[in-house]
């Protein structure tokens, strides 16, 4: 299948639509990553498991979020570092722990 001029111009738009995508609540949403939650083409594979087992969110959240898994799922991630580029780089989503170090006096 060859992309037409159209075609190209929707994959911009969607991945526009993607670069700006964050999830909104649970999680990775803002209460615990601030102020907007986790970009969607950093959440876990594990977490777009956990959707694909149990169901997408309703909307167009939930068929971007089909979509990202899709792509990850085929390998075909790379297609994200030029946003995470733009973006300052991939989202931590690992949880720090909390300092535990203390000084002997």
């Amino acid at each position: 299948m060859d992309f037409t001029e159209i075609d190209r111009e929707d994959f911009r738009n969607l991945l526009n639509e993607i670069a700006e995508a964050h999830m909104p609540f649970g999680k990775y949403g803002p209460k615990d990553y601030p102020p907007r939650g986790v970009p969607l083409i950093d959440l876990p594979p594990e977490y777009f498991g956990w959707f694909i087992e149990r169901g997408w969110p309703k909307g167009r959240l939930g068929e971007l979020m089909a979509i990202i898994s899709e792509i990850k799922v085929t390998g075909a991630d790379h297609i994200f570092e030029p946003i995470r580029k733009a973006n300052g780089g991939r989202a931590s989503v690992r949880k720090r722990r909390p300092n535990t170090d203390f000084k002997l006096e």
